[in-house]
C-alpha cells in the first residue's frame, strides 16, 4: 500500500509539471564552440525556463539542411516558439517559412533573412553603427596611415556584408590607408591565424588588419603574436571575453560589443508575450546598438554584457 501510495504521489507530481509548463521552446544556433553563439544557449534557457517553458538546445553548425532538419524536429514537437540564430540570409528561408506555416512562431537573433513576413522578430546588433564606431577606433590607432589587410567573415552570411561595408565606409575616407589584402576566414579561429600567418609573408609591410568578428580576430592577434608582430592594429567585432582579454594587453585595439545576452533576452519575451497572448513586437526588424570597446572601457565588458553608462 505504501509503495502504490508512493507510485501515485510521483505520478501526480509529474502530472503537476507537465501541466504546469508553457510549452517547448527551440533555441537554434550556430556551434557554441564559439562562445558568442554559446551565449545565446546559455542565457536563453535559463530565462525561458524561468517563465515556465521547456527548452530544447540545438546547434545547426551553419549548415541550412541540418538547421531544416531542427525546425521540423521543433514541428514534430509542437514547440511554441523556435529561437534561432540563422545558417545564412537565403538559405534559412524555407525553414522559417515551414515553420510559419505550421503555426509556429519564429524569433531571429544576431542574423537576418532576406525575407520580411515570416519571423515574428528579427532582433541583430546594429552591424552597421557598430563596425563604423570601431573602425573610427582603428583609424586613430593607426595614425590614419598604413597598409592593412581583411578578413572576412562567412560570405553568405548578411552580417559579413553589412560589417566589411561600414568599416571601409570610414576607412576609405582617407587616401593614407591602403588595404593590400582581403580573405575570407569564415568566421573561424583556426582559419584567421593560418591565412593571418600567409598574409604577414606575403605583405609583411601591413600594419594593420581589420575583422569581421572577434573570433578570426583573436586568430590574427595570436598569429602576431607568434610572429613577433605585436606593432600590428588589430579590431574585431562581437565583443568576446577572449577580445577583452587581448585588448586589456595591449595586443588588440579594441572591438564592436553586440548585445547578444540582451538580445536574447528581449527575444525570450517576446516569444513569451506572443505565445500568452498574441502580442506582436511594433517591428518585426529592431536593431540593439554596439558599443565600442577600447582599452578605456574594456574592464566593463565581462560575458558580452556592458556594465558601463
Amino acid at each position: 500500500m505504501k509503495k502504490l501510495l508512493t507510485l501515485v504521489l510521483a505520478l501526480m507530481m509529474v502530472l503537476c509539471v507537465a501541466a504546469s509548463a508553457e510549452g517547448i521552446i527551440y533555441i537554434i544556433t550556430p556551434s557554441t564552440s564559439n562562445p558568442f553563439f554559446k551565449t545565446e544557449q546559455d542565457v536563453g534557457a535559463p530565462k525561458a525556463e524561468s517563465l515556465g517553458y521547456e527548452v530544447k538546445c540545438m546547434s545547426h553548425d551553419d549548415d541550412a539542411a541540418k538547421q531544416l532538419e531542427m525546425f521540423e524536429a521543433a514541428i514534430n514537437d509542437k514547440a511554441v516558439a523556435i529561437i534561432c540564430d540563422n545558417a545564412g540570409a537565403d538559405a534559412s528561408i524555407e525553414a522559417v517559412r515551414k515553420a510559419s506555416e505550421a503555426g509556429i512562431p519564429t524569433f531571429l537573433i544576431d542574423r537576418e533573412i532576406n525575407e520580411s513576413g515570416l519571423a515574428i522578430a528579427q532582433i541583430v546588433a546594429d552591424n552597421a553603427q557598430g563596425a563604423a564606431a570601431i573602425a573610427e577606433k582603428w583609424v586613430e590607432a593607426m595614425n590614419y596611415e598604413g597598409k592593412y589587410a581583411e578578413l572576412l567573415g562567412l560570405e553568405s552570411d548578411t552580417n559579413c556584408h553589412v560589417r566589411s561595408e561600414n568599416y571601409h565606409a570610414v576607412i576609405d575616407q582617407y587616401d593614407t590607408l591602403e588595404m593590400v589584402s582581403q580573405q575570407s576566414a569564415n568566421w573561424d579561429q583556426t582559419l584567421a591565424y593560418e591565412k593571418t600567418e600567409a598574409i604577414l609573408q606575403e605583405h609583411p609591410e601591413i600594419t594593420g588588419i581589420i575583422c569581421g568578428n572577434d573570433t578570426m580576430a583573436c586568430g590574427a592577434t595570436q598569429a602576431c603574436i607568434d610572429a613577433g608582430r605585436e606593432d600590428i592594429k588589430i579590431i574585431g567585432l562581437d565583443g568576446s571575453d577572449e577580445a577583452a582579454a587581448y585588448i586589456k594587453d595591449g595586443k588588440m585595439v579594441g572591438t564592436a560589443l553586440q548585445q547578444i545576452a540582451a538580445i536574447t533576452e528581449l527575444a525570450i519575451e517576446q516569444a513569451d508575450a506572443y505565445i500568452k497572448d498574441g502580442t506582436k513586437p511594433e517591428s518585426e526588424k529592431q536593431l540593439v546598438p554596439c558599443v565600442a570597446i577600447t582599452a578605456e572601457n574594456v574592464d566593463k565588458l565581462s560575458a558580452f554584457v556592458y556594465t558601463g553608462e
